[in-house]
């Protein structure tokens, strides 16, 4: 338990340091940090480890040494450019628990530049909200833990214990960028990622899987459609029984707690779909990618299972694909589902920062989306708490962070880095 005055000089370090913290967070959103393209940006972060003196490991990930580990993503993309940073903070003489503070780096697709209302990579501040791509999802998190052991050093201390801070790629869409630092043996005590979550923790988090469905069909001029076999129109019915497949997951929510009060935890998205060569042809093909979400405790092979019994049905119902099924390509997100468990001691530490901060109890969410905290809680034994600042419209148009939020959330970060880590007078 931190005492009054050592919790207010640290708090009041965080102050003193947030107007620069906002300004590295402006300078990190100018990177365009999409897939294939976060190099830059990694170099970036690991320039600013290297001014505060971490011991930094910049590495490329290597699928060959993943893809045998739990966890593991399949992935039809070069990794040529995949590039992790890890910095660490290391105690002289360790007397507190280690800890891991995990970020990512990669952002999502901006979509037509003409319907921002400013562009996505010129970071804008108005109105108490930080403008761009990735300011919360998740640029502001990352750079809050620097943030957090500026503070601390700010103040006078240091962590009494290891500190290590991840930036990791393609929390987006595979996670397999959390699962090379495990490989390469990035182990600690606990884990906090700071993703944007209003101030509140993460207690329960869904697994996702990513798939391709390639729909084939008999190219014929247009004069002559009902000779044909639209792949289009036909890729159209096998995504109504998707959703239907999606409707009775969302009907056994009681068997998955905590979900069984959540509203719809379970999300089926059709979010890309291509096909076709000519406008007077009948199309002869059709891709579309699909993510759809399963409970923590839902086999990832049972899953599948069932999406491919469902497509399958669905093509017995159309004349030219039954027997001409579509092939079902899985391209990106295996993820299981987490729910944190024995972590009172870390939640009690985060709750008491929080409250400290806040005012108030923390609260606890079953979450309808995923974060890299399964791959320290499922395949590392570390209690992995995710707690980050109000972000709206992320991987929508506008994305913004609440600057007030995020100078609340940096300041809980530090206190529960102090609490957890100890400190050590400088």
């Amino acid at each position: 338990m931190l005492d009054d005055k050592t919790a207010a000089a640290l708090t009041d370090a965080v102050d003193a340091g947030f107007e620069d913290q906002v300004a590295l967070t402006a300078d990190l959103v100018r990177f365009p940090s999409t897939r294939g393209n976060e190099a830059t940006a990694q170099d970036f972060m690991a320039g600013q480890m290297r001014e505060r003196g971490l011991d930094v490991d910049r590495f490329k990930v290597d699928i060959e040494e993943i893809r045998h580990l739990p966890g593991f993503s399949p992935v039809h993309v070069s990794y040529d450019n995949a590039w992790n940073v890890v910095g660490t903070r290391r105690a002289t003489n360790p007397t507190g628990r280690s800890l891991i503070l995990n970020g990512h780096i990669d952002v999502v697709p901006t979509g037509p530049l003409d319907m921002w209302t400013t562009p996505p990579f010129e970071p804008k501040i108005a109105d108490g909200w930080l403008h761009g791509r990735g300011s919360g999802d998740m640029k502001a998190g990352l750079i809050a833990c620097l943030a957090a052991l500026d503070a601390v050093e700010r103040a006078g201390f240091r962590p009494a214990a290891d500190v290590t801070v991840q930036s990791v790629i393609e929390e987006e869409c595979t996670g397999n960028g959390a699962l090379a630092c495990l490989a390469r043996g990035y182990r600690a005590d606990a884990a906090l990622i700071p993703e944007p979550q209003h101030e509140s923790m993460i207690r329960a988090q869904i697994g996702v899987i990513w798939f391709q469905v390639k729909v084939r069909g008999i190219p014929v001029h247009v004069a002559d459609a009902g000779e044909g076999a639209n792949a289009i129109e036909a890729a159209y019915g096998i995504m109504q029984a998707l959703h239907e497949l999606e409707r009775d997951w969302n009907a056994r929510k009681d068997q998955y707690p905590p979900y069984e009060t959540v509203d719809h935890p379970i999300n089926l998205n059709v979010g890309k779909i291509e096909g076709g060569d000519w406008a007077s042809s009948v199309p002869a093909w059709c891709t579309f990618d699909v993510r759809v979400a399963i409970f923590p405790g839902q086999e990832i092979a049972d899953a599948k299972r069932e999406i491919e019994e469902t497509i399958r049905a669905a093509s017995r119902r159309n004349v030219f694909l039954q027997n001409n099924p579509p092939e079902i390509v899985y391209n990106g997100f295996e993820a299981e589902g987490y729910i944190l468990k024995d972590a009172e001691e870390p939640v009690g530490i985060l709750a008491e920062a929080h409250r400290s901060v806040c005012g108030e109890v923390l609260k606890e969410t079953a979450c309808t989306a995923t974060t890299d905290a399964r791959f320290f809680g499922l395949y590392a034994d570390m209690p992995a708490l995710v707690y980050g600042p109000e972000s709206e419209l992320i991987h929508g148009f506008d994305e913004r962070v609440s600057l007030d939020s995020l100078r609340r959330v940096t300041k809980t970060m530090t206190l529960f880095l102090a609490g957890w880590c100890g400190l050590e007078a400088v």
